[in-house]
């Protein structure tokens, strides 16, 4: 990891706070004028500490309740083969990440779904179809908190 100081993990945790926060409220924050606080910022982007900005979204208003984690045996564990079965997979809409795994199983899913109607239509009709999967065990959560965000 390259060298944080104080003002920059300052501007990640404000940013992680607020990822629409304005140059200029930063700035005030963190009592400095406008133009350091915008260099260090494209820094951190070109740097790719900053990944990316993104909106954390209510799951019970998009109908995406329900979260599930599925582990995952594959056949076979060359380069293409894994690749292969992480694209396809991501690819499908309920699928939220993607972990390879080391022990009982290879990978690990985490999906979310309206219900366990939503549930079962995934399985039968879209991860059943990966010819490579050998068996799969699903783990439901019952309750969850999060924290967003890294602290620095």
């Amino acid at each position: 990891m390259e060298s944080l100081d104080r003002t920059d993990r300052k501007i990640l945790e404000l940013l992680q706070q607020d990822c629409r926060i304005t140059i200029k409220e930063l700035a005030e924050k963190l009592h400095l004028s406008n133009t350091p606080v915008y260099e260090r910022v494209k820094k951190l982007e070109r740097s790719g500490i900053i990944k990316n900005y993104v909106a954390v979204l209510d799951p019970e208003k998009i109908d995406r309740s329900m979260v599930v984690f599925i582990s995952v045996s594959i056949t076979k564990h060359t380069r293409d083969v894994v690749q292969k079965f992480e694209t396809e997979v991501l690819a499908l809409p309920e699928v939220m990440e993607f972990y390879i795994t080391s022990g009982n199983f290879d990978a690990m899913l985490k999906i979310m779904v309206k219900d366990m109607h939503a549930f079962q239509h995934f399985i039968q009709e879209k991860l059943s179809k990966f010819e490579y999967i050998t068996r799969f065990n699903s783990t439901f959560v019952i309750s969850s908190a999060e924290k967003i965000g890294y602290d620095l």
